[in-house]
């Protein structure tokens, strides 16, 4: 097992004097708290002998149809009975992780890749293989290009990982046209999709994205990961995967071998809280604070960073990933940038061959819009120096 590079900035970046363009924390305050604390209190008011007590691995049944009703939102047609609610979706991507890979499996993803995910993949002993991408999202071509040659070396891929909808580090989006030629590439490599999808909801403008599990010709073949922690509270730490019927029976099994049960009251909260209130609502007043804030970055990485500096444009979640100049590394400015009250995430950490050095993840989402131009104002500084 190894530390989490965005883990690891922590300490530093919640330093008040410090602007944090490093971890991917929501913005908690723009919920509603009063009446959040009021589903609270009813909860336990109403359903505390159920909420206190120990529930199942799988999750309350309640949830798991709420849940259903938010995957359509994106296309996905599921059944309650093939849902299993877990401790946000990291907790999915590890059951997934564990029941499927055996050291030495061949795991492929995008290039970069979420940090955590290589490290869960890396903790089960998996061989992990970059796929690069474009601003359209995972090339295709290059994708069936790296089943053929892993499966022509003895090592065929077992896993493709993908966070297809405003990525996670990169911001990008898979487009359109290339979902069907990816989902036609791990089919014909026979290679399951997992399917990682937190910040779906979270688009700026237009109707979510369709899933890929919505497309999927057959249920087999993608296992989706969703979570509760963007859309509404991160720290109820509930998430959930959709699997086929025999897959969700060994998630089960595995969450059981881990924690026994899941823990009712969050879930019940969550479930709660979809059933009394507006939340699309909500989701849409979260939309236009992380545009208002995209927006403020991009137009101070316009205003301030020298010639040479690249960068991506989210159209929805959390992040954007910059490219500096030839020659500059973003791990070993890291100390410099900290020394003028500003933290990144090197993108080294988002692969698993130690590339990207000239890379950084940049998150807009929780500082204010004034604190964005700051931050953004003293990197571009170091950056110059």
């Amino acid at each position: 097992m190894i530390a989490s590079e965005v883990r690891a900035l922590f300490a530093v970046a919640a330093r008040p004097e410090v602007v944090s363009l490093a971890g991917g924390m929501p913005n908690i305050a723009a919920l509603p708290l009063e009446t959040v604390s009021a589903v609270m209190a009813d909860l336990v008011t109403q359903q505390g002998v159920v909420a206190l007590q120990y529930g199942s691995a799988q999750g309350v049944e309640s949830l798991r149809e709420s849940i259903c009703e938010v995957m359509a939102l994106e296309g996905v047609v599921g059944s309650s009975d093939d849902v299993v609610v877990t401790s946000g979706s990291q907790q999915a991507l590890d059951l997934v992780a564990k029941i499927f890979l055996d050291p030495g499996d061949t795991v492929v993803t995008e290039a970069p890749t979420y940090v955590t995910a290589i490290n869960t993949f890396a903790a089960y002993q998996a061989r992990i293989t970059h796929v690069p991408m474009d601003d359209n999202g995972v090339i295709p071509e290059a994708l069936a290009e790296t089943f053929a040659r892993l499966s022509a070396e003895g090592h065929p891929a077992k896993l493709f990982y993908t966070v297809p909808t405003f990525q996670n580090p990169a911001g990008v989006t898979l487009s359109t046209t290339r979902r069907p030629e990816v989902l036609e590439a791990c089919r014909r490599a026979g290679v399951l999709v997992l399917e990682d999808n937190p910040y779906g909801l979270l688009r700026y403008d237009g109707e979510p994205v369709r899933a890929l599990r919505a497309d999927a010709e057959r249920a087999h073949d993608v296992i989706y990961l969703g979570s509760f922690s963007k859309t509404f509270a991160a720290g109820l730490r509930v998430g959930w995967a959709l699997a086929t019927t025999a897959v969700k029976d060994k998630l089960v099994l595995a969450a059981e071998s881990a924690i026994l049960s899941q823990s009712p009251f969050p879930q019940l909260a969550v479930d709660r809280y979809l059933r009394t209130q507006p939340w699309s609502d909500q989701i849409k007043v979260f939309r236009e604070i992380y545009r208002e804030r995209r927006d403020a970055m991009l137009d101070a990485l316009t205003e301030y960073m020298p010639p040479g500096v690249t960068w991506t444009t989210p159209a929805g979640g959390f992040f954007v990933w910059a490219t500096l100049s030839e020659g500059l590394d973003a791990k070993a400015m890291l100390p410099r940038a900290t020394s003028a009250r500003v933290a990144y995430v090197p993108g080294t950490g988002f692969y698993a061959d130690d590339s990207g050095q000239a890379n950084m993840r940049l998150s807009f989402c929780y500082p204010p819009p004034e604190r964005i131009r700051e931050g953004v104002r003293r990197l571009g500084d170091v950056i110059t120096q």
